[in-house]
């Protein structure tokens, strides 16, 4: 297995960097990637001491740096030092400004600025740590969002990636047994989406969430026969009322909360 430090350097929080790198190197198999993550990089100083430690751990650079002169002294200190670079950024912007005729401020953060988006991350972010897991279903009408399903069907980090986004998203259970809040049922209140996933798939989540847990014992949570007919039930649960249906067994979080952007905004242009 290759072993590559990789330097990530920001002006920022480095939130743009991390992503793009990560995104990348999935494309890579057999990679032990060691990071060194360099944050708020906006001095000549600054520059100098990541250079050193490039110095030391050789590898590959990737930046995010919009201040010119802080730019141009990392480009040539990996030049002088033979150090492979690239800014996932400076093309993107250069081809905007070019369209656009306008030329870049060059201020660096610009794009973690307190503004209305913000704000509608933080809301969001609020309401779904008090609306997890079948919480506070007094005021489901003000979710953009409720997602229904068993136990282990990625209702809560589906919920988490959707605030990041800004998007309100209540979580509710399917328990055997117990009725489902008067509010998912409201005509024109927020969009209701249910997840499922496949039985075989659910008994080994859940038996590793037991074991995590130190509980080895038989449950009819754990069944499989059991654990079909929940899956059954919700899925006719979910056909009865017309609502869209999201498998999450061959899906990330991240795939799973597209499609659900997908579903609000289509619902959003249709008015209802």
């Amino acid at each position: 297995m290759a072993t590559l430090h990789l330097h990530l350097v920001s002006d920022s929080t480095g939130e743009t960097v991390r992503t793009v790198a990560r995104a990348s190197l999935v494309q890579f198999e057999q990679v032990d990637v060691i990071e060194h993550l360099w944050l708020t990089v906006r001095t000549l100083n600054q520059v100098n001491d990541v250079l050193t430690e490039i110095t030391e751990k050789p590898g590959f650079v990737l930046y995010t740096l919009v201040n010119a002169d802080v730019r141009r002294a990392l480009e040539e200190g990996c030049r002088r030092l033979n150090i492979p670079h690239a800014s996932p950024m400076a093309a993107v912007v250069k081809a905007l400004g070019d369209y656009l005729g306008i030329e870049a401020r060059g201020r660096p953060g610009r794009q973690h600025v307190m503004d209305a988006e913000y704000f509608d991350r933080i809301e969001a972010m609020h309401y779904v740590l008090a609306h997890d897991d079948g919480q506070q279903m007094g005021d489901l009408g003000d979710a953009d969002v409720i997602l229904l399903g068993v136990s282990r069907t990625s209702k809560t980090p589906t919920c988490m990636y959707l605030a990041n986004r800004g998007i309100k998203a209540a979580n509710v259970p399917i328990v055997p047994g117990s009725p489902l809040p008067a509010g998912i049922f409201v005509t024109g209140g927020p969009l209701v989406i249910g997840l499922t996933n496949d039985p075989k798939r659910l008994v080994q989540l859940r038996r590793n969430r037991m074991r995590f847990l130190r509980d080895e014992t038989e449950t009819d949570y754990v069944d499989p026969e059991r654990v079909a007919q929940e899956v059954n039930a919700a899925r006719r649960l979910f056909a009865d009322n017309a609502w869209p249906v999201i498998d999450v067994t061959r899906r990330s979080v991240e795939e799973t909360a597209a499609t659900i952007s997908q579903l609000l905004e289509r619902r959003r242009k249709s008015g209802t």
